[in-house]
């Protein structure tokens, strides 16, 4: 290492903390402007003393003296040195200078420093802030890593160097160090390695990131007990990262609110050898802000060993805009590729029908709409379609286009529809669409069946005509429904009977007779008067029944 670096390690690792307290700069006595000393140690280089201080007048003299930490006040020291030159600063009234140190055994030493000025001034004794450190050096001067720019068919990196040691007794001769073990830092993570005999060590490591700053440390170890360990000087490193694409097997998603859609496609990355599939890399989809950068993650997958990717996207975040990408921001050995995507989700909805035929074949509907999620919104002109199919299964037909009527225009609150409708379709099943729009899914209500059969009353007449006045008689006539292209005798139904005197213009009514499984018309009246009786069958039965033509029969009483 240069001794520049020295110097700065010593400067930014210097033992902060003096094991003298109480003590202050030392001045010449009663002389302003006399030698000041700063400080006195060994700034981590072997065999070697570095005495920083000032001056009014240009220093003309130092002697650094050396005494063992335990020793007491006044005992003898260990050694001195005034071979003294400057090493840094314009001029000799301020600087750093620097001499070589002999001593006979390793330890930490307490310093004192005399010193002496152009003007005669002396102070002498001043104690140094610091000790020195008359230790083994155990360093790393420099690391090499294989390949110097790695990549993706070649990721793993070789770092090795040598550990040297040098006793600062001899200075100039340093020597493999065996067994120290070594720190390497890389970058976001450490391998450990341990040096061999001849000094020599080696680690491996993937890089995770594009950039590193290599460096190693020794560390303490019995072969050099109370070693200075020295950090390495930095080996920067930078991967190369390559082109990748990957293709979609769609880029537009429209899926209801709940459901799971699915994005596959194949991954590649281009190297020396070509494009070829990439494996393990991670596949996202992810929401934009309004400055088109990733704000959320819709969904998230990983490439498989032939670069292949199946990625479920769920409907719970909308993204109109939306990016998928393969790879992630900062990996070393592959560039980020992206493709455009948008994901609409139609938000639930919830309909409601109710239907009904009247005796004139009216279809009456009403119902209502409603939705839960705020983010949803109905369109301009909401409709509900009624839809008509024989079977219910299929050949549904759209019979009527109904409108919603917007009041609340809130979520969870219902929106009503309602319509009567004349139909011919008498015997179906009956639903109701809500087609929705890009905010509201489609929903269709469960098929209801509606039926009402048409009826009519054939071979309608008195049993007997004339009759006599005040006399019981019956009718003959039968009660019949269709069901398809059939009539049919209908059972249990109640025609109602009118009747209208002779010269009045109006039918009252009189009683309701029965009909037998046949359909045959059961009862008796009493005959009063000459005149016109009509039946028909003229209102409801259990709901299925229309309402059939009146049928007359002129009755003469005498």
């Amino acid at each position: 290492m240069r001794r520049s670096a020295f110097l700065a390690a010593a400067t930014a690792t210097a033992l902060s903390a003096t094991l003298f307290t109480g003590f202050s700069p030392a001045h010449a006595d009663n002389v302003t402007g006399g030698p000041v000393l700063s400080d006195a140690d060994g700034w981590y280089e072997p065999g070697l003393v570095f005495v920083t201080a000032h001056s009014a007048s240009p220093l003309t003299h130092i002697t650094a003296h050396f005494y063992p930490l335990d020793a007491p006040d006044g005992g003898a020291e260990a050694g001195e040195t005034a071979d003294f030159t400057q090493y840094t600063g314009q001029d000799a009234t301020s600087g750093t200078w620097r001499a070589p140190v002999h001593l006979a055994d390793l330890s930490d030493y307490r310093v004192t420093v005399d010193l002496q000025d152009a003007s005669g001034a002396t102070v002498t004794g001043a104690l140094s802030p610091h000790t020195l450190r008359y230790q083994t050096v155990v360093r790393i001067p420099e690391l090499t890593a294989t390949p110097t720019v790695p990549d993706y068919l070649h990721q793993q990196v070789t770092v090795s160097g040598t550990v040297l040691a040098t006793d600062p007794r001899h200075p100039d001769t340093p020597t493999p160090a065996a067994g120290v073990p070594v720190d390497i830092e890389t970058g976001r993570g450490r391998v450990n390695a341990t040096s061999t005999d001849d000094g020599r060590f080696t680690g491996a490591f993937v890089p995770v990131q594009t950039s590193v700053d290599l460096t190693a440390a020794p560390g303490a170890s019995a072969n050099y007990p109370g070693a200075i360990d020295l950090l390495s000087p930095k080996q920067h490193l930078h991967t190369t990262q390559a082109p990748v694409r990957f293709t979609a097997s769609t880029h537009t998603l429209n899926l209801k609110q709940g459901a799971t859609g699915t994005v596959t496609g194949h991954a590649e990355i281009q190297t020396t050898a070509g494009w070829q599939p990439l494996p393990n890399t991670t596949i996202t989809l992810s929401g934009l802000d309004a400055r088109n950068r990733p704000e959320y993650l819709v969904g998230e997958t990983t490439t498989d060993s032939h670069g292949a990717y199946t990625l479920p996207v769920s409907s719970y975040n909308a993204a109109p805009a939306a990016q998928l990408a393969a790879g992630t921001d900062y990996m070393p050995f592959q560039q980020v590729a992206t493709e455009p995507f948008s994901l609409h989700v139609a938000y639930a909805t919830h309909l409601d029908m109710s239907a009904d035929l009247t005796d004139t074949s009216s279809l009456k509907v009403s119902g209502y709409v409603y939705y839960e999620d705020a983010r949803a919104h109905w369109p301009a002109k909401p409709t509900i379609t009624l839809q008509y199919s024989k079977d219910g299964r299929s050949g549904w037909k759209n019979a009527a286009t109904v409108p919603i009527k917007i009041r609340y225009n809130k979520p969870l609150f219902e929106e009503d529809f309602a319509r009567t409708l004349t139909t011919t379709n008498t015997n179906g099943y009956w639903r109701a669409r809500f087609d929705g729009n890009p905010d509201l899914a489609t929903n269709t209500t469960k098929p209801v069946r509606l039926y009402r059969y048409a009826t009519r009353i054939t071979g309608f007449h008195a049993s007997s005509d004339p009759v006599r006045k005040n006399q019981a008689f019956s009718f003959a006539g039968t009660l019949q429904y269709k069901n398809g292209t059939t009539w049919k005798p209908l059972h249990g139904g109640s025609p109602t009977l009118y009747f209208k005197p002779r010269g009045s213009t109006t039918y009252r009514y009189v009683t309701e007779l029965g009909t037998d499984r046949r359909g045959h018309l059961i009862g008796m009246v009493t005959a009063e008067k000459d005149g016109t009786w009509a039946i028909a069958l003229s209102r409801e039965t259990e709901d299925h029944y229309l309402r059939s033509a009146r049928v007359t029969d002129y009755v003469d009483v005498r």
